[in-house]
């Protein structure tokens, strides 16, 4: 389908982080597709394992320690949005065509306002994770760089130092001496990598993210369309049907985005949880010790994940109170004009309306507002007994 300014505008930034790593739901999915997502799994299982390794082995100081257990979730996460919304293609695809189709059917300034306005909201989400991705990403990146330089002018022979890499990997490649050559390719690889891992994160964040604020848009502009039904109109019964089929169409569109991040949501609750917890404890630490580059690390790593949670939360509350907010609407309309049968049709419509498709981790947790406030308040009572007890 062709794109206008209008579906550029909403699409045009996640198409851009997700089409490399084949996770664009609108792409051919063809063998090039298919190439581009298994280069991006592995790039991303050798930051697991890279990780994994030296968390297991613990040869590394502090700042390696962290920085491995950053990757190492990291690279789960990413792995899991990846693969469940390749898995759920479909899903996302028929959303983002119908999104297309949308905004090719715009016929009144007000729709366009209203449905620039979401996009402009979806921009706002995908520029404020990225930024905090792109800022810990660059920094894993030129940590090693500035270190091999300063080891290779304080250092006679090359032969003095291990050379560091973005991937911290002392317990692994520590023990090896490679030729520049070859440990610039490794470099590298855990380049792309770590780019991947971003990616995956970040990007389809923002592509799921996008697009149901895009059906939040929709809910909306239905909701006008209800509370301005026009009941002078020859075909009522007619009108008020379309409206209907097109409320049943949306709440179609939603429980397909539910289906498709029920898992990525249970995985991003359980270790935004953890790392949250692990994370603040960190931080009590390098404050207690003064330590200013520990606490610039812990401080990015733990705002990116409130970041990712708070991006959910608050635009699954917001889904939630638009698709409650629809029986409001048709009750506001002038229902007592329709015919006896149609009032009971309308009766069925607000009674489905009050049924909202909340997101859900696992099918179990709501996600919303209330929730992200439930995680920070225990995660803080957490981190408050540890440091009473630092103190002690």
């Amino acid at each position: 389908m062709s794109w206008n300014d209008d579906v550029s505008y909403a699409m045009t930034p996640c198409k851009l982080f997700t089409l490399p790593i084949g996770g664009w739901p609108l792409q051919e999915y063809n063998t090039f597709a298919l190439a581009r997502y298994i280069i991006s799994c592995c790039g991303m299982s050798v930051e697991l394992i890279l990780s994994y390794l030296n968390l297991h082995y613990n040869c590394n100081d502090t700042y390696e320690n962290l920085d491995s257990l950053m990757l190492f979730v990291c690279a789960i996460l990413g792995l899991t949005k990846l693969s469940m919304y390749r898995i759920y293609a479909d899903n996302l695809t028929r959303n983002y065509s119908s999104a297309i189709s949308d905004y090719l059917a715009i016929d009144t300034e007000e729709k366009r306002i209203i449905m620039r306005r979401h996009a402009f909201m979806g921009r706002i989400i995908f520029c404020c994770v990225v930024i905090f991705g792109c800022i810990g990403s660059l920094a894993l990146v030129v940590a090693p760089i500035v270190t091999n330089y300063q080891d290779v002018q304080i250092n006679i022979s090359i032969n003095d130092y291990t050379p560091g890499y973005p991937i911290p990997a002392t317990c692994t490649l520590g023990n090896f001496h490679f030729s520049t050559s070859l440990y610039l390719m490794i470099f590298i690889v855990q380049c792309i990598a770590i780019a991947a891992t971003s990616s995956a994160n970040l990007g389809n964040d923002s592509l799921f993210l996008a697009i149901t604020l895009h059906v939040c848009g929709q809910m909306e502009l239905l909701r006008i369309e209800f509370s301005d039904f026009d009941m002078e109109s020859k075909n009522i019964n007619q009108d008020f049907m379309k409206l209907t089929k097109r409320h049943c169409y949306l709440l179609n569109h939603i429980k397909l985005l539910t289906d498709a991040v029920n898992l990525v949501l249970l995985a991003q609750l359980l270790i935004s949880g953890f790392l949250i917890c692990l994370i603040g404890f960190q931080l009590i630490l390098a404050l207690k010790g003064g330590d200013l580059v520990m606490i610039a690390k812990t401080t990015m790593a733990l705002m990116t994940f409130l970041l990712q949670l708070f991006a959910y939360s608050v635009v699954g509350h917001y889904l939630k109170s638009q698709t409650e907010n629809m029986a409001h609407s048709i009750y506001c309309c002038n229902w007592h004009c329709f015919s006896l049968k149609m009032m009971k049709n309308v009766l069925f419509i607000i009674t489905r309306s009050q049924q909202s498709i909340p997101f859900t981790a696992g099918k179990f947790i709501i996600v919303n507002l209330e929730t992200y406030m439930s995680i920070l308040k225990t995660s803080f009572s957490y981190l408050s007994v540890l440091r009473v007890m630092l103190d002690t």
